[in-house]
């Protein structure tokens, strides 16, 4: 994949960011489904952590990687429990990650179109934006679940383009997910940038096979910031 310098930034058109673990903290999701959800789960079932702990593992594990992963209704319905409620009770965990708010308003100055690009629920994200009032940023705001494949999938960036139009040699890509890199790279994406660092509670991670930053510092430092050059 090509490495993203300053002389790089005028053949970039529009930039895809992915919102868990890339924009937004991941430990929010990390502690609700590996903690907070156990927890109800238990106490719903007179059961005891451990074993709420090992029967949702198993469920998770089943269809990782699906929409119904990211589906708040599946959940909701599969474990007996509101699922969107639950995540009202720990919204206080939900957090923008550093350096994003100056990034957005970085690529918006210099004339870039920027997109959210989630697998998350229609219900998470709209709970995710009213905390971080970040919609305002965007161009255009797209779930996984409107397009009907996760993002994992290749046949997503098909599907995507009939919703909006993009040049896969002309935009950036970043996302914190390695399978879903991949699928973009399949997808002959030409940017893709990988985030090391989408949970703050967790070590940052060893670089892989995509172009990989902390935060998003370190990519404003290679930003024009004069629009007038575009």
């Amino acid at each position: 994949m090509a490495h993203i310098d300053t002389h790089d930034w005028d053949q970039i058109d529009t930039i895809f960011l992915d919102m868990d673990g890339t924009l937004l903290d991941l430990h929010f999701d990390n502690y609700f489904w590996m903690e907070h959800v156990p927890e109800r789960y238990a106490e719903a079932r007179g059961i005891p952590l451990e074993q709420a702990r090992k029967a949702l593992a198993e469920q998770y594990r089943a269809i990782e990687g699906t929409l119904n992963w990211y589906c708040l209704d599946y959940w909701s319905e599969a474990l007996g429990l509101d699922i969107a409620m639950l995540k009202e009770e720990v919204d206080h965990l939900i957090q923008v990650h550093p350096h994003v708010i100056d990034f957005l308003a970085r690529a918006r100055r210099v004339g870039k179109r920027l997109v959210l690009l989630t697998n998350a629920h229609r219900k998470s994200l709209r709970l995710k934006m009213e905390k971080t009032r970040l919609a305002g940023y965007f161009d255009a705001i797209i779930s996984a679940h409107d397009i009907g494949l996760p993002k994992e999938d290749v046949r997503f960036w098909d599907r995507l383009g009939a919703v909006e139009p993009f040049d896969r040699q002309r935009t950036l890509f970043a996302d914190d997910s390695l399978s879903v890199l991949r699928s973009a790279k399949r997808a002959k994406f030409r940017w893709l940038l990988v985030i090391l660092k989408p949970d703050s509670r967790l070590p940052v991670r060893e670089k892989d096979e995509f172009q990989a930053v902390k935060d998003f510092s370190e990519v404003i430092v290679f930003m024009p910031d004069d629009s007038s050059t575009y």
